[in-house]
């Protein structure tokens, strides 16, 4: 990959505000310098309201653009570059995710100008009257739909998949094991296993650590130290919770301890 990515250090130009739900988050603001190369379960958008942003994927060179998307698990880094904008994290088991997921033929996409005008609109309402603009769940419900036009997908995920993850979606217990997860599914943990990476992507240990690192952006917010928000989220102590951010996020989580939270119900669903 391109060495630029240690060039710069992240830091925020404004005061950034986090829309956080088990899942995901809307993140608005503006910052300058370069995320490190990760990846995470989550399909990425981001969308520029002034300046282009630039991102660089694994063994690729630097590329520009006003809208990107990241596929899930894809390594990549990303130069905030000093625009203002708008990031968001999309669980692409939700029917919204699997919709997006139809239209993404690489690893990163760079959103043409004309599929970005509504959003930008929508986001710069929002930004300047966030009180008297569109709900927040609405907003970023649009945001993806957006980019992705088009009919709905006909692939959905196999039921017994679903049943898995909708069950442990609103869960509170993030300790459930490959075998009770294949017991709700009614399958062998070897078969499971199998139809879990098939369907979904990654390996379910892997998906519960995205699950526990998802629930420690919540908990971060609220409990405002990583000691504690990695209590609440079932890490071993901070120190494994701040590696599992590194790698996933490509920053240390005391960066979501800057700026305005606001937590809210998830404005997607697994689909069915």
């Amino acid at each position: 990959m391109n060495q630029r990515v240690n060039d710069a250090s992240y830091r925020w130009l404004s005061i950034p505000r986090w829309y956080l739900w088990d899942g995901g988050f809307l993140l608005i603001g503006q910052a300058k310098g370069i995320v490190p190369a990760h990846s995470h379960h989550a399909i990425q958008i981001v969308i520029s309201l002034d300046e282009p942003f630039a991102v660089c994927g694994h063994h690729e060179n630097w590329r520009h653009g006003r809208g990107i998307v990241v596929r899930p698990d894809a390594v990549h880094s990303f130069d905030c570059n000093g625009a203002s904008g708008a990031m968001l994290f999309v669980d692409p088991e939700s029917k919204e995710g699997v919709w997006l997921q139809t239209l993404l033929a690489h690893d990163i996409t760079i959103v043409p100008e004309n599929h970005l005008s509504s959003s930008v609109l929508a986001l710069r309402t929002f930004v300047e009257q966030p009180f008297a603009g569109t709900e927040i769940g609405s907003l970023i419900r649009h945001c993806v739909l957006a980019i992705s036009p088009g009919p709905p997908p006909m692939r959905s995920l196999d039921p017994r998949i679903t049943k898995v993850l909708s069950r442990i979606q609103p869960s509170d217990d993030l300790r459930v094991s490959l075998d009770t997860a294949a017991g709700m599914a009614f399958l062998s943990p070897s078969r499971f296993a199998h139809l879990f990476k098939e369907q979904v992507g990654l390996p379910f240990s892997r998906y519960m650590l995205w699950r526990k690192m998802t629930r420690a952006m919540l908990a971060i917010g609220s409990e405002r130290t990583i000691a504690d928000a990695a209590h609440a989220a079932d890490f071993a102590d901070a120190a494994h919770l701040t590696r599992t951010f590194y790698q996933m996020v490509g920053m240390a989580p005391s960066v979501l301890m800057r700026g305005t939270f606001t937590e809210i119900d998830s404005p997607f669903r697994v689909s069915e």
